[in-house]
C-alpha cells in the first residue's frame, strides 16, 4: 500500500513540476532572451541560455526615446495604477453595501443594468465616453483614466463583494444597530472588516487590469510625458518593421515585477476571497 503511495505521488509531483514547467516556459524564454544579443534572440530560440550576456539591453531599454525614460512611464504608471486601485476599492464596496443590506426605490431595476453593463462590451462604451470626456477637456489627462474608478469602478467588482456580503449574517448589522451604529456605522464597523479577502482579490484584479491596459492609455494620453508604460514598450515597434528586440524583451521584463510582488504577497487572501464568494 505504501509503495503503490509512493508511485502515485511521484507520478502526481512529476506531471505537476513538468505541467507548471510548461506555463511559466513563456516568461522564461522573455527573461532569457532579454540577455542575449541581437541576432540571437530569434537565430537561436530553442536554447534558453545566452550565448553571449548582454546585460546592456537593459540600461538601453530603460533610457526610452527622445527625453522620456522608463523611469516616466513605471511613474505614471504607478499613479494610475495607484489611483485606480483606492477609487474602486471606496467606490466598489459602498455601491455593493447598498445593494446587498439596503432596500430602496428601482433596486431590482438598478441591479439588472449593473448585471447589464457586465455583460456590456468595452467597444460599446468606447466613443461615447471618449465624446464625453473630449467635451468636459479631460484628453490628454490621467482623469478619464481615474475618475471613472471613484465612481463605482468595474460592475464585475461590485457583483463580487454583493455576493461576498451576501454571505455575511445579518444578525451581526441587527447587533450593531441594537448598540447604536447607523447604516454608514455598520457599513465601516462591521462589514468593511470583514470584507478584507474579497477586497484583497479586487486590489489584485484591479491592479493587473490597470497596469496592463493599452487601449484606455493609448486613446486619451497623447503627449509623451504621460505615457505608460504599456504605450512605452509600443514605442520599440517601429512603422518601418524595425523592432529593437534585446530593450523591448528587457523592459517587458521587467515591467511584470510589481505583478509578480503583489501576487506572491497576497496570493492567500486572492484564492480565499475567490473561493468566498462563489466565483468557482
Amino acid at each position: 500500500m505504501k509503495k503503490k503511495r509512493t508511485l502515485s505521488d511521484i507520478v502526481y509531483y512529476t506531471f505537476v513540476i513538468l505541467f507548471g514547467f510548461v506555463m511559466i516556459y513563456p516568461i522564461l524564454w522573455m527573461v532569457m532572451s532579454s540577455l542575449k544579443p541581437e541576432t540571437e534572440i530569434f537565430g537561436n530560440a530553442a536554447s534558453l541560455l545566452p550565448g553571449e550576456w548582454q546585460w546592456g539591453n537593459y540600461s538601453r531599454g530603460w533610457e526610452g526615446f527622445g527625453r522620456t525614460g522608463f523611469d516616466v512611464y513605471f511613474r505614471n504608471s504607478a499613479i494610475v495604477t495607484g489611483l485606480v486601485v483606492i477609487g474602486t476599492v471606496c467606490s466598489a464596496s459602498l455601491v455593493a453595501y447598498g445593494f446587498a443590506r439596503i432596500n430602496f426605490k428601482f433596486k431590482a431595476v438598478l441591479f439588472a443594468c449593473l448585471m447589464a453593463t457586465v455583460m456590456l462590451p468595452v467597444q460599446i462604451t468606447l466613443i461615447p465616453q471618449y465624446i464625453l470626456f473630449h467635451n468636459v477637456g479631460w484628453v490628454n489627462t490621467f482623469y478619464p483614466l481615474v475618475v471613472p474608478a471613484f465612481l463605482g469602478g468595474q460592475p464585475f467588482f461590485i457583483f463580487l463583494l454583493i455576493q461576498f456580503i451576501r454571505g455575511i449574517p445579518r444578525e451581526l448589522d441587527e447587533a450593531a444597530i441594537i448598540d447604536g451604529c447607523n447604516k454608514f456605522g455598520v457599513f465601516y464597523r462591521i462589514i468593511l472588516p470583514l470584507l478584507k479577502p474579497a477586497l484583497v482579490t479586487v486590489v489584485i484584479f484591479a491592479f493587473m487590469w490597470t497596469w496592463d491596459d493599452f487601449l484606455a492609455p493609448l486613446i486619451y494620453l497623447n503627449s509623451a510625458n504621460l505615457h505608460t508604460v504599456t504605450l512605452g514598450l509600443r514605442n520599440f515597434m517601429d512603422a518601418d518593421g524595425g523592432t529593437n528586440w534585446g530593450p523591448l524583451l528587457a523592459m517587458s521584463s521587467l515591467s511584470l515585477f510589481p505583478q509578480f510582488i503583489l501576487f506572491a504577497f497576497f496570493q492567500k487572501y486572492l484564492v480565499q476571497g475567490i473561493a468566498t464568494t462563489g466565483l468557482k
